[in-house]
């Protein structure tokens, strides 16, 4: 991964959950860059294909469908950050914003502490939008 150096898993434990969400924003923005790359044929159209996987929504229901992997750990890691105030005011996406900054605190903590599972996640996302992605709408 570009420019991380191995951290202390104490340091690690240590930083502020929105400061891991903000860089799980980063880390989840390039991966869904990566993974549109080379299915797009301008810039434009994988634009607005990440705009699409990186919203709050998408986003929420990412963690939704990974919860049942997560370990003791990372489950406490989501929620607390779940519980962190929102600077939104609409109670009606409020749910998705604190879950999606969970999520986004989840990414940028394996991040930084274990880029082995960070991976296993993604690839277990890609797996579930695959089989997703192949149902026919009913």
């Amino acid at each position: 991964m570009l420019l991380r150096r191995s951290a202390n898993l104490d340091d690690v434990d240590q930083l502020p959950l929105r400061m891991l969400a903000n860089l799980g924003d980063a880390v989840s923005g390039l991966y869904e860059r990566e993974r549109a790359i080379f299915s797009c044929a301008s810039a434009k159209q994988m634009h607005r294909q990440v705009k699409e996987r990186v919203n709050a929504k998408t986003q929420a229901d990412l963690l939704d469908q990974i919860t049942d992997l997560l370990n003791e750990k990372e489950l406490n890691l989501v929620r607390r950050a779940r519980n962190l105030k929102t600077a939104h005011h609409r109670k009606s996406d409020q749910s998705f914003y604190r879950k999606a900054t969970a999520f986004e605190a989840l990414i940028g903590y394996l991040y930084m502490a274990d880029v082995k599972r960070l991976n296993e996640l993604f690839e277990a996302l890609d797996r579930i939008r695959s089989g997703q992605e192949r149902q026919p709408e009913s």
